[in-house]
């Protein structure tokens, strides 16, 4: 996608959809937009999330709506931000939930590269976005190369955990193959819906743990 290349890893599962119409469109206006305006996540971050996890290495599934809009935040990776950057409202509930699942320490960078190295895709539904104009991006047809990855990893992967956060993830990872997967689902980690009780005691990061290790797979180092 001008200039911006797919993992080799990814490549097989998913070279096919780059000759698709509708790729063809979306990447036309990608382009158009980040030639025009400002855009999130710097464009040579756009498919940072499969740079950083190998297809091969694939344990858990994390699934995002669209990308930080503010400046500095969004670096190609669902609920991370860069380093430096104020930790988000619904980053910061993901780290309390982590605190008291497993007693871990509240980390000090809410950079979730370390994740992605170990096996964790975190996907956002939406790769782009426009400068402080959320959803701005949205129905152009990321969705359905998303919806194309998510199909991909159920198809040619087994025992994988997919965390679906929230109305949205769940829609997405409705098709999920649930006979070879994990599939855990909760309320979104954003304060509206954390705040209700639909988030905090989930457990979904021992949960996670618990299943790749019933399945002989390395343990995420949450």
């Amino acid at each position: 996608m001008n200039n911006v290349e797919l993992a080799e890893s990814w490549q097989p599962y998913l070279n096919d959809e780059f000759v698709k119409p509708y790729f063809k469109e979306l990447s036309a206006f990608v382009k158009r937009e980040y030639d025009t305006q400002v855009c999130y996540p710097p464009k040579n971050q756009l498919l940072e999330a499969f740079n950083l996890c190998d297809f091969n290495n694939v344990k858990v599934v994390i699934i995002g709506q669209d990308p930080y809009h503010g400046e500095g935040q969004a670096h190609g990776l669902c609920f991370s931000v860069n380093e430096e950057i104020k930790h988000p409202p619904s980053l910061i509930n993901i780290f309390k939930e982590i605190e008291t699942d497993l007693q871990i320490p509240y980390p000090k960078s809410g950079n979730l590269v370390r994740w992605a190295k170990q096996g964790v895709l975190l996907l956002n539904a939406t790769l782009s976005v426009r400068a402080h104009e959320a959803g701005s991006h949205q129905k152009k047809g990321w969705e359905k190369f998303t919806d194309a990855v998510i199909a991909e990893i159920s198809e040619n992967k087994e025992n994988v955990v997919f965390l679906l956060w929230g109305g949205y993830a769940k829609k997405k990872g409705a098709k999920v193959n649930k006979s070879k997967h994990c599939v855990l689902e909760s309320g979104h980690p954003s304060p509206l819906s954390a705040n209700r009780g639909y988030w905090f005691g989930n457990k979904h990061f021992s949960k996670a743990n618990n299943y790749l290790k019933s399945k002989g797979l390395a343990v995420v180092r949450w």
